[in-house]
């Protein structure tokens, strides 16, 4: 199964810069079409129209700013107070208009990156809890190591980059087609002189313009490009990272009563300096590009002056011109820079947005068969309460596992173990019982799901309403305070009974062992037809086995308990014990057996 997960990041090789633009365009249009499908489609439609028009109407009043600089200069060079001071109010009126053109791009930039935040996220949400895909991400591999990261921290990321590097794209390249223009009609005067020889160039600071862009853009490309890995590395260390620390916040109690401090010290000190290496690795690479960058942003400054000068000093441009040509080089220059100038960002989406859409990616593929598995398990959902197996093989873990027994079947009230023999299948085959892991082969009917109850290895107890919690997960509506009550002093939990309204993290305020027989007050609440456990009752602590035996035996006596387990019950609570064991016809090597 891990093999075949891994189809998100192992694709077909391919060579140098063409794999990467396959990858990059999959990848891409996956976002957009995530984004594109999410139920705020004609919300974003409208928000992107908005700032389009905010653009082109910023763009207009720069042209207008730009054409502003003739006359004002020309003004200052005259010395002529009047035409000064008019056209300083001129510029007070250009300048409150773009201000609001400003303040409205601004609103709606942030806008788009908190709806295409909230879309991403809700459409990761809906892939990831899609029926099963909990279960079977599980034996994804290195793709499903911290999905929590990549939900919350990445998705925010991806979202703000996306519309903040889309935004400036756009706008930069409105600017470029609204003044390359207006830069190529003022250089047309501009005659060179190369020793006593005019030459005139048509679209002398254009051409200047573009091999001066495009010459930083070649350059930070060459520089910057190892950024893209290094951030994809970085996030994973930092997701590492952020999980180790959660996990010894969640289990402080184990780790302070076994005085494993110092071991969990090293630990986390080991992921920090991975988390140290990779950075140090992005702060070599930033410095780099940084050099390339502000070089680039320095010679800028004198460019365009320099460029202009033969115009300026021969006579063609006066002074004004000269403003209006350096203006318009600027702004013709900022936008064919834009990509060096993001050249950080750019790489740092692009590291981002392979992290989601691979994530994204695994989980569709979640629903193909793994290698070697491609057939599937012929699942049923009776009406009679009944539960049996007909030549059932699962695959999973990259192997094959299956019953001791060709026909197994249950029946209402009966109690049937399940032995795990090899010690890779309790997990899959558990799930199998629920119907949620399809790779294998055989048929299983089980029983409907609103008559069956799953009781895994780790209880769980949802944050909130205790009451909520309790009938969980069901509404806990359908239940009175008298019937929460009971089930609680039932199970022993009577302390818990004032606090049915009280909303907290109850997996970290209750103990294990309060844990589980929350859960056996869940049971009596339910009253299921079918109770699947992920452990023998052998495994449960001795109080909490006494609560459940006698569950079993009074209350829920007709009901059927099903157990997978690692080890044989030594009681003689189940009247029947099956196996799982490898599958015969493959030996220890994967190799079909040969028989003659």
């Amino acid at each position: 199964m891990t093999e075949t997960m891994q189809k998100a990041t192992d694709r077909p090789p391919e060579d140098g810069l063409s794999s990467e633009f396959v990858e990059f365009f999959r990848q891409f249009t996956g976002f957009i079409q995530a984004l594109w499908h999410s139920s705020g489609r004609g919300r974003f439609i409208l928000l992107t129209a908005a700032i389009i028009t905010v653009i082109v109407a910023t763009s207009g009043m720069q042209v207008v700013l730009n054409a502003w600089n003739k006359p004002f200069y020309d003004a200052i060079e005259q010395k002529n107070v009047r035409l000064f001071l008019f056209y300083l109010m001129e510029f007070g009126a250009i300048a409150g208009v773009l201000l609001v053109l400003n303040v409205a791009q601004t609103w709606l930039d942030q806008t788009i990156k908190l709806l295409s935040r909230k879309w991403l996220t809700r459409d990761l949400i809906d892939q990831w809890l899609a029926p099963r895909r909990l279960v079977t991400l599980q034996e994804a591999g290195e793709i499903g190591v911290n999905p929590d990261q990549r939900v919350h921290e990445d998705a925010r990321h991806l979202a703000e980059l996306s519309a903040g590097l889309g935004i400036g794209l756009f706008q930069s390249s409105l600017l470029l087609v609204s003044f390359i223009g207006v830069l190529w009609f003022l250089s047309s005067g501009i005659v060179l002189s190369l020793n006593g020889t005019s030459l005139v160039i048509p679209g002398y600071m254009v051409w200047c313009a573009l091999i001066f862009a495009a010459t930083g853009s070649w350059v930070s490309w060459r520089v910057g490009r190892p950024l893209i890995n290094i951030g994809v590395e970085r996030y994973a260390r930092e997701a590492d990272m952020r999980f180790a620390l959660v996990q010894v916040s969640e289990n402080a109690d184990g780790i302070v009563l076994n005085a494993g401090e110092q071991d969990e010290k090293t630990r986390l000190n080991e992921e920090l300096e991975r988390v140290l290496a990779v950075t140090t690795r992005l702060i070599g690479s930033v410095t780099r590009l940084t050099w390339v960058t502000s070089g680039y942003g320095w010679l800028g400054i004198v460019a365009p002056i320099v460029i202009a000068a033969p115009g300026y000093f021969g006579g063609q441009l006066s002074f004004g011109q000269l403003m209006m040509v350096v203006g318009a080089f600027n702004q013709v220059q900022n936008s064919l820079r834009w990509f060096v100038d993001n050249f950080s960002a750019i790489a740092d989406w692009r590291a981002t947005l392979s992290r989601v859409m691979t994530f994204r990616e695994a989980l569709v593929d979640l629903e193909k068969p793994p290698a070697g598995g491609g057939a599937r398990i012929d699942y049923h959902f009776g009406s009679d309460g009944h539960l049996s197996f007909d030549k059932v093989r699962i695959h999973a873990s990259g192997a094959d596992i299956q019953l001791d027994a060709a026909h197994v079947e249950a029946s209402v009230g009966d109690r049937l173990e399940v032995v795990d023999s090899t010690g890779t299948g309790r997990g899959p085959f558990f799930s199998a019982l629920a119907g949620l892991w399809p790779w294998g082969s055989g048929r299983v009917e089980l029983p409907p799901r609103a008559k069956a109850m799953f009781l895994p290895e780790r209880p769980y107890v949802p944050d909130g309403l205790l009451r909520s919690a309790i009938t969980y997960p069901n509404a806990s509506t359908n239940f009175s305070d008298d019937e929460l009550v009971k089930a609680l002093e039932r199970v022993g939990l009577t302390r818990l009974s004032a606090s049915l309204d009280r909303r907290s993290r109850w997996a970290r305020e209750l103990s294990y062992d309060d844990e589980e027989r929350l859960t056996f007050a869940r049971l009596l609440l339910l009253k299921p037809e079918w109770i699947f456990c992920e452990q023998s009752i052998d495994q449960f602590e001795e109080g909490q086995r006494a609560i459940l035996r006698s569950i079993l035996d009074g209350e829920l006596a007709k009901s059927a308990f099903v157990t997978v387990s690692g080890r044989q019950s030594t009681g003689e609570f189940y009247n029947r014990t099956v196996h799982l064991v490898a599958d015969p016809a493959i030996d220890a090597e994967g190799k079909p057996e040969v028989t003659t």
